[in-house]
């Protein structure tokens, strides 16, 4: 399977520049004819003559001047608007290429909660990979158009059942290597308790609180995470 795609500049006025008038354009530079020009290009003069007259007219601006007479003929060169625009073309199209060619990547979002309460923490117990089976922070994906609070309060409604607000963030954690599926970025929210029942939902298999100084092996930087916040509050 291949990509492709097409390339031009163009103004409220129309069209202005493609790949077929910038050959023209750069061709009239290397030859000084756009008799020579179109020839060399495989088109008529008329054709190539067309094209130049187009783009003048869109961008209100003259590319070309043609100079009668001389010892050698005339010729025709390029304005310094057309040479303006040639490597404007130029540097765009390079830039637009290799965006095509090297898709930009970009991490995504997460969030996870912190419940501390009597000196135990909640924890849930996935019930997908990766790290099925292991214990972990309630969390998940961050939603387009959410916002980040929203979403660390939408994932413990999910996952445990309680109703929670955000206090404090613990912390943001990138390392690109901490989520086996990708470059994920979390932001770690310390949490309240305001109701609900606690349940295990949605991803979780469970959700129940275990003692801070007793945590079962945590899957991701949890354990991290987990330690960052008893240094934060001094637990």
């Amino acid at each position: 399977m291949m990509v492709r795609y097409k390339f031009w500049f163009e103004s409220d006025r129309g069209y202005i520049l493609g790949e077929g008038g910038y050959q023209v354009l750069k061709e009239i530079e290397k030859c000084g004819s756009i008799y020579d020009a179109a020839r060399n290009l495989g088109m008529s003069y008329r054709h190539a003559w067309g094209k130049i007259k187009e783009i003048e007219k869109n961008l209100g601006k003259k590319l070309v001047i043609s100079q009668r007479g001389g010892k050698e003929g005339g010729k025709t060169i390029l304005t310094s608007e057309g040479r303006k625009l040639i490597l404007e073309f130029e540097k765009y199209r390079e830039l637009f290429e290799y965006v095509v060619k090297h898709p930009y990547k970009r991490p995504a979002l997460t969030v996870d909660g912190l419940i501390i309460e009597n000196g135990k923490i909640l924890l849930i117990k996935r019930g997908k990979e990766p790290f099925k089976g292991h214990y972990a922070l309630p969390g998940g994906f961050v939603e387009y158009g959410e916002k980040v609070e929203d979403a660390v309060v939408r994932e413990v409604m999910e996952e445990t059942g309680l109703k929670v607000k955000p206090l404090k963030i613990i912390g943001v954690y990138s390392d690109p290597k901490r989520d086996p599926r990708g470059h994920t970025v979390s932001i770690a929210f310390l949490l309240q308790k305001i109701g609900g029942s606690l349940k295990g939902g949605d991803d979780a298999i469970s959700a129940e609180f275990f003692p801070i100084q007793s945590l079962p092996p945590l899957a991701f930087d949890h354990e991290k995470i987990i330690s960052d916040c008893i240094k934060e509050l001094n637990l």
